[in-house]
Order: structure tokens, then C-alpha cells, then sequence
């Protein structure tokens, strides 16, 4: 007999052997009917298969989030047979569920058109009436082998001999179409429902590798309802029409060119919306008793190994060498510098903690394949800073710094979501017992400044746990934007260390953060977030002077000056185009205030403000009143 303990802390047997619908039907046909999946001890399981032990035991329906990946999962299978049966000798290889979706890539001489999607929607939505059953078998590896060798599917064959000896062969078949998969799934394909659209086509290489065969990427997005699945479409539409990319290129913020991937061109629009984040950021930094450093941008090769990155992070770094046969790198990172200048000298308890912060520059080789406009780079630049403290500073550092990142993204308009503690990796510096004690310390500092974090196993640092700040945009995408991460490990390697109050040596405790992350990233964020339409204050361009005729020119010309004079970042306009022209140009540009001038207001010393997004609606004021109404709306939140 096995137990199996319920959630509501309830516990009954059953003979070994039953299955999970076998025990929804012994609470309740109508749980049965609606069951797709189990959950014992964590585990996601199939509804027919047999449960070998006992366990903390629940069922899972349709609508119960749990389900989503299944669906997703399920989805993907029903696409790999529709494709099959619509285009025969097309090979499968691996379709896995992904964040809002799946994809399953294909061996195929001749390629698929996104043409091709509503005929495999089509035969999708037919597999799903079918409601053929899901069945799981377990298959001996060398007649599994034999069978997709058999029927032409040499990718599955191959995946299976590379499976480590001794896993299970699962086999899952819906129908005559079978798969070689890990599951679990659903009962029967009708369970998958029909919430589902393909979305694009890409190239992918076999297993990731560039020397291997170029398969085709089937991407799709699949949800519990219809409802999930147009408010998701409707989301991805608006995320198109805020693309960074298209957006930097309509107002004239930045460009990229295959010369130099991953490297930004900032034009003057773009570099005048940098200056003001960085000048914000700054002002900030200043107040909060932060001091400001610069460091080399290449350093030699022995540098990187005495501080550990060499090892762990080589395939990242840019390295050349020299004539006289240095090896040098671009800094990937600023912390090793900052230990340099804190070694420089003796450092008492009494100076600690110092908060040391950079707007360095840094450069990590990312492949091509994976770069994204601003959001993934290789030159960056990041609003970089560590702590020099006692371990006894830790928690109230950590508070400060948090009270520090949530206000500043809260002044940029973005709503916090939560935060993480990510710890340990598999790859890391530093013995068990010092991650047990780092990452206690990190929590314990969380709950100090009031915050429950929310552990990512795995996610911290390779030298140190670190707590991530995870943010909400306008169309509530999630951002992980922010991080603070606790090292005893770099301070070790680099010999810092300080005089403390019992006259000993001692070694500080080093507190990495960082608040936008990088300046390119954080500013394609920002206009993805604002759709390009900034606040005033940070807006590359606040004023647009606008003329309605030459008349006005010089008008016009006094107008810009007065607002320039008075801190705003003014443009003029005074082409010989018709008015209604300038203002559409200007508002495709996300200009957020245009002052229209012509003969009369420059008679009467007025101008008509027109602010983006509200039509045609204009407010005539004289402009000493517009100087002054306009320089308090562009005033910084942190200068208020």
C-alpha cells in the first residue's frame, strides 16, 4: 500500500500500482473528469501513470497554472504531428515549452513560409478534435533506436544513444504519431484545447552548434483560453510598436551597423538623453555619500588571474596583444580596479564603510546570434559601484542600498515587482560553507530592510549570492533591473584588507551593486516603457519652436532662447512648411511640448503649447509664463 498525503493534510492509501485518475475518481468523478496532470512530491506526472511510492500528493486541472507548460508542452507535440502529416519526410528533433510559448525544430530540405501557418493551424485544431489519447510506454534503447532509425528520424536516434546509460527510453504517442519525450502530458489531445498561434520561423543549429546542420524553428504561443491568448497578442502588438529599435531610429536616439556589433552610435538626440539619466544618477549617487572613480579599460592578463575572472570568465573577454607580447583585456567588469584603489594606502574601520562608484565602461564578447539592440551588447556602460564594509555593516548597507534602487526607479516610473535572492551557481568561487553563510547573511539583510525575497536557486553570481531587482513596465513586462550581491571572495583574492579597532588585519566585506545594470539596456527599457514619450524632465528634446510663418522667425528664435536660458533643451523649426506638417514630424518624434508662433503671438508675446498625446488641444499663454510653467514641469524629481 502507498500513503498519499493530501492538501489539505489528509492522508489515505492505495494499493500499489494505482493511478492518479484512479484516485480522482475515488474523490469524485467530476475531479476525475476534470484532472489533466498529478503533482507528487513536487513532480509533475501523467494522470494514467501508476504512482510507485507514496508522498505529498495533489491533482491538477486545466486551469490551474501548473498546467500552462504542459499546454505549451502538449502544443508542441500537436505541432510536430501536424507538420509531419502535412509535409511528409520532415524530421522532428526537440520542441520544448518556453517562457509564453514553445517552438519544435524541423529538418526540412525545402523551407517553411509563414504562409505555411494557417494550413498547420489548421491540421493542429483537427489533431485536437481527434482527442486521440497521450499514452506513455518505456522502450528498450537498442528497438527505440531501431524504430526512429526505421521510420527515417535520425535525430531522434542520435539523441537517444547520447542519453546516459541506464535513463529510461519514454516514448509518448498521441494516436499513430509517437515521440520521444521526458513528459509528462496530458490524457488526450483535446486536453490541449485550441488557445494556440504560430508566431515566427528562425534558423537554429542542430544542438546549438554552428558546425552542425541548420534546422527551422517553429515558434508558437499557446494559453489556457482565448481570453490569455488575444490579451498575449494584443501585449506583443503594443511591445512592437514600443521596439527600442524602431523607436531609437524614428527619433533620432541611436543606430547600430554590422561594423561594429554590438556597439551603439549614440546620435545627439540619443547622447543628451544619456547625459540627463547620468546627470540624474549622479545627483543621486552624490547624496547618498557615494564617491566617484575611474579605472583602466585594459588591464593584463595577470591581473584577471590573480582576481579570478580569467578562469571562470575568459570566453567572455575581449584580449589582444601587444608588440612586446603582452596579453591585455578589456575590462568585462569594474570591481578588480576598485580593490585596486582601496588598496592604495591603509584603510582604517573608521573610513568604512566607502562606496565607491563608477560609470564604467566595459565590453563582454556575447555571440552575435544573441545580440538585441540596447538589450543585449557588447560595449556597455554600467552605473557601477561596491562597498567596502565590516561584515557587521552588511545589513544595513544592503537596507540603505534598497531604499536607494526602489526610489530611484520609482523617480524613472517604474513599478517595482519584487525581489529575488539568487543563490549559489554551479559554477562558483568559494567553499559550501561560505555560500551557506553569504547567502544567510543576504536573506537576513532583505527581511531587515522589510523585503521577503524570493529564492532563484542557482542564479547568484559565481562569487557571491546576490539580491536582483525585478521591475514592471507600462504593458507588464518584467525587467530585472538593479542587484546587489555580497563577496567575501574578490576582497580575498586581491589582498584588500583594512586595520580594525583591535589594531589586526582584517578583510572587508565587498558589496557589488548596481541600479540601471547598464545605461544601454536601462534606456531601452525606458523607451519601451514610455513608448518614446518621455516626462518632461528626461526627454531629449523638450521644446519644439514651431513657426507658422516667417514672419515669425525672429520671434521664434527670442522664444527658444528664453526657454534655453531658462535650463530646457529647445529646438527650432522654422522651415517653410505648412504648420500642420512640422507638427506631425515633430510628434512622430515624441517631441513632448511644441510652442507654435506665428505673426500674432509674436504681436502679442504669447505662445501656443501643444502637448504630445492630446490631439489637436493647444494652451495660449504669454511666454513668461510659459518659461516658468515649463521649467517647473522639466525640473528632475530628485531637484523638486
Amino acid at each position: 500500500m502507498i500513503d498519499l498525503i493530501f492538501p489539505d493534510g489528509n492522508s489515505r492509501q492505495y494499493p500499489d500500482g494505482t493511478t492518479a485518475f484512479e484516485v480522482a475518481k475515488s474523490i469524485a468523478p467530476s475531479l476525475a473528469k476534470r484532472a489533466v496532470l498529478a503533482e507528487l512530491d513536487g513532480e509533475l506526472r501523467d494522470l494514467h501513470r501508476e504512482i510507485e511510492k507514496g508522498g505529498a500528493f495533489r491533482l491538477i486541472t486545466r486551469d490551474d497554472p501548473e498546467a500552462l507548460e504542459t499546454i505549451r508542452h502538449d502544443t508542441a507535440h500537436v505541432l510536430a504531428e501536424a507538420v509531419q502529416e502535412l509535409f511528409p519526410g520532415t524530421q522532428v528533433t526537440i520542441g520544448p515549452a518556453i517562457e509564453d510559448g514553445f517552438y519544435y525544430d524541423f529538418a526540412r530540405d525545402e523551407p517553411f513560409s509563414t504562409d505555411d501557418f494557417e494550413k498547420i493551424e489548421a491540421k493542429m485544431r483537427e489533431i485536437v478534435d481527434r482527442d486521440a489519447p497521450i499514452v506513455r510506454e518505456v522502450w528498450d534503447r537498442e528497438v527505440a533506436i531501431k524504430h526512429f532509425e526505421d521510420v527515417g528520424e535520425a535525430y531522434k536516434a542520435e539523441i537517444i544513444r547520447d542519453l546516459p546509460a541506464g535513463e529510461p527510453i519514454t516514448i509518448y504517442k498521441q494516436g499513430d504519431w509517437a515521440d520521444l519525450c521526458r513528459g509528462p502530458h496530458f490524457p488526450s489531445t483535446k486536453s490541449v484545447g485550441k488557445a494556440f498561434k504560430l508566431t515566427k520561423l528562425a534558423g537554429a543549429y542542430w544542438r546549438g552548434d554552428h558546425r552542425n546542420a541548420q534546422l527551422q524553428r517553429m515558434y508558437g504561443t499557446a494559453w489556457a483560453s482565448e481570453a490569455d491568448l488575444n490579451a498575449y497578442l494584443e501585449r506583443i502588438e503594443e511591445a512592437e510598436k514600443r521596439d527600442h529599435r524602431k523607436l531609437g531610429k524614428q527619433m533620432g536616439l541611436f543606430h547600430m551597423q554590422e561594423e561594429g556589433r554590438g556597439m551603439v552610435f549614440w546620435h545627439p538626440k540619443g547622447w543628451r538623453l544619456w547625459r540627463t539619466l547620468e546627470a540624474y544618477m549622479r545627483r543621486r549617487l552624490d547624496a547618498a555619500g557615494y564617491v566617484e572613480v575611474k579605472t583602466p579599460q585594459v588591464l593584463d592578463r595577470s591581473f584577471w588571474e590573480k582576481s579570478g575572472h580569467w578562469d571562470k570568465y575568459r570566453e567572455n573577454m575581449f584580449v589582444c596583444e601587444t608588440v612586446e607580447g603582452e596579453t591585455l583585456s578589456l575590462k568585462p567588469m569594474n570591481c578588480p580596479g576598485h580593490v585596486q584603489i582601496f588598496n592604495v594606502g591603509q584603510r582604517s574601520y573608521r573610513e568604512l564603510p566607502i562606496r565607491m562608484a563608477e560609470m564604467g565602461s566595459c565590453h563582454r564578447y556575447e555571440p552575435s546570434g544573441s545580440l538585441h539592440g540596447l538589450m543585449r551588447v557588447r560595449a556597455f556602460t554600467q552605473d557601477d559601484a561596491h562597498i567596502f564594509c565590516r561584515e557587521d555593516q552588511i545589513e544595513g548597507e544592503t537596507a540603505r542600498f534598497i531604499e536607494l534602487c526602489r526610489s530611484i526607479h520609482a523617480d524613472l516610473g517604474l513599478e517595482a515587482e519584487y525581489i529575488s535572492l539568487g543563490t549559489r551557481p554551479e559554477l562558483r568561487a568559494g567553499t559550501d560553507e561560505f555560500w551557506d553563510k553569504a547567502e544567510g547573511q543576504m536573506l537576513a539583510a532583505a527581511r531587515q530592510a522589510g523585503v521577503e525575497p524570493v529564492i532563484t536557486e542557482g542564479d547568484g553570481a559565481f562569487y557571491a549570492p546576490k539580491l536582483d531587482f525585478v521591475i514592471r513596465d507600462a504593458i507588464g513586462r518584467q525587467w530585472t533591473c538593479g542587484t546587489i550581491q555580497l563577496d567575501y571572495v574578490l576582497p580575498e583574492r586581491l589582498d584588500a584588507e583594512y586595520v580594525g579597532e583591535d589594531g589586526g588585519k582584517h578583510r572587508p566585506v565587498m558589496l557589488h551593486r548596481a541600479i540601471l545594470g547598464s545605461f544601454e539596456r536601462f534606456l531601452g527599457i525606458l523607451i519601451e516603457h514610455y513608448a518614446g514619450a518621455f516626462p518632461l524632465w528626461l526627454a531629449p528634446t523638450q521644446v519644439v519652436v514651431a513657426t507658422i510663418t516667417s514672419d515669425a522667425d525672429d520671434y521664434a528664435r527670442q522664444v527658444a532662447e528664453r526657454l534655453s536660458a531658462a535650463g530646457l533643451r529647445v529646438e527650432t523649426d522654422l522651415r517653410n512648411e505648412k504648420i500642420n506638417y512640422k507638427i506631425r514630424e515633430h510628434s512622430l518624434a515624441k517631441a513632448p511640448i511644441i510652442a507654435v508662433v506665428g505673426r500674432k503671438e509674436a504681436e502679442d508675446g504669447t505662445v501656443a503649447l501643444r502637448r504630445l498625446g492630446t490631439g489637436n488641444a493647444q494652451e495660449l499663454i504669454s511666454l513668461d509664463e510659459a518659461v516658468q510653467t515649463l521649467t517647473m514641469e522639466a525640473t528632475p524629481p530628485d531637484l523638486r
